[in-house]
């Protein structure tokens, strides 16, 4: 056990993030296990403890007698430099122990930003950062949204899960705890765990490279080694684990709330998005298992508030029985509901009214672009009229702070359709103007925020490539001058990030070498402004003799090998091109509750039918 004096902690910011010994958290004694399994999060504290997927992976590996799940978090700057300067390793929050001493350490990807972290969080825990260099030790395993496309980081772990990592968990440490006890080779348990469907091993397979940087092809060292990787999936998120607790946190953290997931995978086919691919076919709860999993938690942890998770929550079947029913059960014990950004063409006051009989939350919607053409082209399938009447409905029942999140840089955008954004929040002041007094709330507050795109694998826009880091400022600047109310406030995400997040999303397994060479020189928590050192990254790339430009500037052939076209996630690659030429011709896609679109990711769904 690693002992962190009063001393240290009180030199730090946060000290409750190091700390442990929050409500709910399991204790084990480590020597009555076979495996201990260390979930780490590559960011502070508060940020990993409100991830949802690290609160269902510690609950359901901790069922397991034979098994102990900690946690482990990057630790902050302060507390880092503490730590090297008294020989500290990065140890896990429950035992205290060295992350070192694990059987496995496992990331999840959120956020390619987060990269240098897990490399930082590596080297504090003594690991090798290559995976080729470890004899013994933790398994480095990786998992998560960033994992299908695993190849920048394929040189660092060991093992990527892709799809829903609690489908899988059990066999993967299944498998692991015979090996373990057979004291067999390293290389032999990576080669069993490889023919477990969902699993990638990276050191089994070459990649070889066109004169031109592009892949040549990729195969694997030997016959055995799946040529396709195919995603797992939960086919019913009723029978699925889901805990009956959450650990509660002794400091603040950034959702700090009950979560309840009600369905995974969208149906509306917007074309920017990743997660509306990757997380298809669309699996619901039903709503009685809601209610039961809301009453196990807020028993178990004393919240007053419950977050209905998913990609659009209004497109939940039952959403307004849920939240009906939610309010109803829980008025008297002061517990909210709140929902996350909403689809402007399903904004219901009803709803939103009944979740304000408790509390009273702002209101997100994402229209993401300014005009009808963009929105068409990226298949929003909402309009402008959508908007208005959403916001008016709501000023008209006591709403007066309003939040809009936008997109900029999006294949074909032209500046007449970045100035839409600003005519849009123009719009949406009149529309509160419009209102009678009597009715409406004092104090507007419309909050504009762009982001600029970032093209994603298995996206139908992951051949563009990404508008320069000047055009983006010139467009951010242009918004920027073209916001006229004093009721309109703008804020932008920093265009040099959002080009370092694309090298990443888009990479292949030759930046591996330049994720270490920008953590040498100091990279970290390159996703907080204040940490980001855009001169340290080019320095990385320059010194790697890698062009990060060929990642994010260049056009991509529909018939190029793309660095993640082994991964299998059901949408089909052809399905993806149908819907980039439907983008540039301007054409609508329907929401494929309304009819079967052809994507191909019903061979997961029993009997061939999403719906």
């Amino acid at each position: 056990m690693i002992r962190i004096s009063d001393e240290i902690l009180s030199k730090v910011t946060k000290p409750g993030r190091y700390t442990g010994g929050e409500v709910n958290v399991i204790v084990k004694n480590p020597s009555n296990v076979d495996i201990r399994f260390g979930i780490c999060f590559p960011d502070v504290y508060e940020v990993g403890m409100s991830h949802l997927g690290i609160k269902i992976l510690y609950h359901k590996i901790n069922e397991r007698e034979d098994s102990y799940c900690e946690r482990a978090f990057a630790p902050w700057s302060d507390m880092e430099s503490l730590m090297r300067e008294n020989n500290i390793p990065l140890y896990a929050l429950e035992s205290k122990d060295g992350l070192k001493e694990f059987d496995f350490v496992g990331f999840t990807l959120q956020y390619e930003m987060s990269y240098t972290n897990i490399i930082n969080m590596l080297d504090l825990s003594g690991i090798p950062l290559l995976s080729a260099d470890r004899q013994d030790g933790p398994f480095v395993i990786f998992g998560g949204p960033c994992a299908y496309n695993p190849e920048p980081l394929a040189d660092i772990g060991d093992i990527f899960v892709l799809g829903e990592a609690e489908e899988v968990i059990d066999e993967i440490l299944d498998v692991y705890k015979v090996w373990k006890k057979g004291n067999g080779l390293r290389i032999e348990y990576l080669e069993k765990v490889s023919k477990i469907k969902g699993v990638y091993v990276p050191a089994f397979y070459n990649v070889e490279y066109n004169q031109d940087g592009t892949i040549k092809n990729r195969t694997p060292l030997k016959e055995d080694y799946p040529e396709v990787i195919e995603k797992r999936i939960i086919e019913n998120l009723d029978e699925s684990y889901y805990p009956k607790e959450f650990i509660v946190p002794l400091t603040e953290i950034i959702h700090d709330r009950i979560v309840l997931e009600t369905f995974r995978g969208c149906t509306r086919g917007c074309r920017f998005c990743q997660a509306g691919i990757i997380y298809r076919p669309i699996r619901e709860k039903s709503r009685e298992k809601l209610l039961e999993q809301a009453e196990d938690i807020i028993r178990s942890t004393g919240y007053d508030e419950i977050s209905l998770s998913s990609l659009s929550i209004c497109d939940y079947s039952e959403i307004q029985n849920l939240v009906n029913d939610l309010v109803r059960k829980y008025e008297n014990q002061k517990v909210g509901v709140s929902l996350p950004s909403l689809r402007i063409d399903s904004f219901s006051v009803d709803l939103i009214n009944e979740i304000q009989k408790v509390r009273k939350t702002g209101l997100t919607f994402a229209p993401e672009a300014g005009s009808q053409r963009m929105r068409d082209i990226i298949n929003k399938g909402v309009t402008e009229e959508d908007l208005i009447k959403s916001v008016g409905s709501a000023f008209e029942s006591g709403w007066s702070t309003i939040k809009l999140y936008f997109m900029i840089g999006l294949p074909l955008e032209t500046m007449e359709d970045v100035e839409g954004i600003a005519d849009l929040a123009q719009r949406v002041v009149d529309t509160y103007m419009a209102v009678p007094k009597e009715k409406r709330k004092k104090g507007l507050s419309i909050n504009v925020s762009t982001s600029s795109f970032v093209p994603k694998p298995f996206t139908p826009f992951q051949w563009v490539p990404q508008d320069r880091i000047d055009v983006l400022k010139e467009k951010q600047r242009f918004l920027k001058s073209k916001i006229k109310s004093k009721f309109v406030t703008y804020n932008w995400h920093e265009s040099p990030i959002s080009f370092l997040e694309a090298v990443f999303a888009r990479g292949d397994r030759k930046l591996s070498q330049v994720l270490i060479k920008a953590f040498e020189k100091g990279c970290k928590f390159d996703g907080w402004q204040e940490h980001f050192s855009y001169e340290k990254w080019m320095e990385a790339f320059r010194e790697c003799n890698i062009d990060p430009e060929f990642y994010v500037y260049r056009n991509r052939d529909v018939d190029e090998i793309l660095p993640w076209d082994f991964i299998d996630v059901g949408v089909s690659k052809k399905y993806l091109q149908i819907e980039f030429d439907k983008a540039k011709k301007v054409e609508l896609t329907k929401d494929c509750r309304l009819g079967c679109t052809g994507c191909g990711v019903n061979k997961f769904v029993e009997g061939g039918e999403c719906f």
